[in-house]
């Protein structure tokens, strides 16, 4: 019958200590401090030694524009001759700027070092203010 079964072993109750008995006041926790009180929880060590990482500080938003490939006039005048036109292509072919990564866009810069005596006409690459005064006055245009 249903009412009469009994279990085989019987249940083992865990022992709760500082509750009167024979071990006396403390019951073998100690005096005060966070192991003596009920729930105590000990923080894992793993989270002291993440607590004591270097969080990365400064400025996390990539940049929005790709970093200009740049080249001087007095490279161009050196690779090309009067009267050519300058574009990324033929910076490519004569070995003025290098593409990384195929495919990508190319962000040139023509910068004012150097001298240029050549004819040139300029299309597709951003030129400084000052590239661009030595351009006009060698009797280059810029489009």
């Amino acid at each position: 019958m249903l009412h009469q079964l009994q279990p085989k072993h019987k249940r083992k109750r865990s022992k709760r200590i500082a509750r009167g008995g024979k071990r006396g006041t403390y019951s073998g926790r100690g005096q005060k401090g966070q192991r003596s009180r009920a729930g105590r929880r000990i923080r894992p060590a793993v989270r002291d030694f993440i607590i004591r990482l270097p969080k990365r500080r400064g400025f996390k938003n990539p940049p929005k524009s790709p970093k200009a490939t740049v080249t001087s006039v007095g490279e161009l005048n050196g690779s090309f001759n009067d009267g050519d036109a300058v574009t990324i292509k033929t910076l490519v072919a004569r070995g003025l700027i290098d593409v990384k990564k195929p495919g990508r866009p190319v962000y040139v810069k023509i910068l004012g070092d150097g001298t240029i005596s050549k004819k040139l006409t300029i299309k597709g690459v951003s030129v400084s203010r000052q590239a661009k005064e030595k351009i006009v006055k060698a009797g280059g245009t810029i489009q």
